[in-house]
């Protein structure tokens, strides 16, 4: 049988312009530049990696990356908008206003000697600063998808491994032997799956098989890196398809570990239903360009681990107020220790878990004291979503919604404008805290 190994043969498939359906009135303006000044310079310089995957599955990119055989020294020559950035993975960021875009070069899966490509026993890859040609290049990348150049010499796309036909296919595929790939970096596997929910492709077969078995090796990542990886799963409009991704490959124990349990536990599937409703929701909401706070998206996939420790505290006598807090508290610790999650965002994602009992006191002044809380909107919000499980809110979440219309719409801009700043929809719990002068939009994190 044939090597159908690409790392051991590369060979180059030029696709010409009109067999492809890239074009630079789709390529930024700012990145054309940085290709055209680097090609005039004497360098090679193609557009690689995602924006010609996306352009080649019909999506608009919003970053575009260029490899060259220039170091990132001679390309901070050619730009003084240039800086140089990294440590593990050299790199060259030319700034034009607001948009960067991104230099790498052309690097070798090789190991020279010299220090610049450095290995854990385990085979996790710290640093990969080991220059080659284009064909090294391609074949280290991670997808076959991601290796596919973008030549504006000719505006042909070039393939050294199969992504071509595979993006034509939809199909994400690991180059080279997938367990090795994954013990390089096991962020890889959350790639894999995230990359495979935003375009609507499948995961080839060996490169989807090693998953399960290797799930467990996430836990040698940083936690800072899981945490903004957790934001491109969940916060760039296709939570969903990610979240029945970590469930379908094993990678959602390892991610979640106290939620993966407790909805394993939860017999009704009542808690995944208000997890899934919760994800749908958000991606209604990136799609129609609407805020959505990480404490908010927490809340909710942490949300099961939180009733599951509530329920077992109060098994053991704990009064429900110090349950409570014990439970948020308990969860909010065993989380820290695989996903770094900021207390700007952990202190409101307990807020609006200890909120949701205090929905069903609706007398006197509790009402008023209730509809002035910063986080009333957001733990309101999570209250409606729970109907998704059973209709035992449907009383108080009508009460409550009788109440915010009863505020009138003078009332409520006043509230807004000294509490909100600018009204929050739903789930932007940050939002309900933030000065006027300083309110942005909590950004997603965008894909590679």
């Amino acid at each position: 049988m044939p090597d159908q190994n690409p790392l051991s043969h590369p060979v180059l498939r030029v696709i010409p312009r009109d067999q492809h359906n890239v074009s630079r009135k789709d390529i930024s303006p700012s990145a054309l530049r940085v290709l055209y000044r680097l090609r005039d310079g004497g360098f090679a310089a193609y557009l690689v990696g995602g924006a010609v995957r996306d352009l080649l599955a019909g999506r608009q990119p919003k970053d575009f990356d260029i490899a060259t055989d220039a170091t990132p020294e001679e390309v901070k020559q050619l730009f003084r908008n240039c800086r140089l950035i990294g440590r593990r993975f050299r790199l060259a960021h030319v700034v034009f206003g607001r948009e960067i875009i991104e230099v790498a070069t052309f690097r070798a899966n090789t190991d020279d000697g010299s220090g610049d490509r450095e290995q854990h026993e385990g085979g996790r890859l710290v640093r990969d600063n080991v220059y080659g040609t284009i064909e090294d290049d391609a074949v280290r990348r991670d997808f076959t998808a991601n290796a596919l150049y973008y030549a504006i010499e000719d505006f042909s796309v070039r393939d050294y491994v199969g992504g071509f036909e595979d993006v034509q296919n939809r199909l994400m595929r690991l180059i080279g032997d997938p367990e090795t790939r994954y013990r390089e970096d096991p962020v890889r596997m959350l790639r894999a799956v995230r990359l495979a929910a935003k375009l609507g492709f499948q995961i080839e077969t060996a490169t989807a098989a090693p998953i399960p078995q290797l799930a467990s090796l996430l836990s040698e990542s940083a936690p800072a890196r899981l945490f903004e990886e957790c934001l491109k799963l969940f916060l760039s409009g296709h939570a969903v398809e990610s979240f029945l991704g970590l469930e379908r490959y094993g990678l959602l124990p390892a991610l979640l570990p106290a939620s993966a349990a407790a909805l394993k536990a939860n017999r009704s599937g009542a808690l995944r239903k208000v997890v899934l409703d919760g994800l749908r929701g958000t991606d209604q909401r990136v799609a129609n360009g609407d805020p959505v706070s990480p404490a908010f998206l927490f809340a909710l996939l942490l949300w099961p681990a939180y009733c599951r420790s509530l329920m077992a505290l109060q098994a053991q006598g704990v009064q429900t107020v110090d349950a409570q807090r014990r439970a948020a508290d308990r969860v909010t610790v065993q989380q820290l220790s695989t996903i770094a999650l900021p207390r700007r965002f952990s202190i409101p994602m307990q807020e609006i878990w200890l909120l949701q009992s205090r929905f069903s006191l609706r007398q006197g002044k509790r009402v008023s004291r209730m509809l002035s809380h910063p986080r009333f909107r957001a733990a309101f919000d999570f209250l409606s979503l729970r109907l998704a499980a059973s209709d035992e809110h449907a009383a108080d979440v009508e009460f409550w919604l009788d109440q915010q219309r009863q505020l009138g719409d003078a009332h409520r801009a006043s509230y807004d404008a000294d509490a909100d700043a600018v009204p929050p929809g739903p789930g932007d719990v940050d939002a309900q805290r933030r000065p006027r002068r300083r309110s942005r939009r909590v950004s997603s994190a965008t894909d590679e």
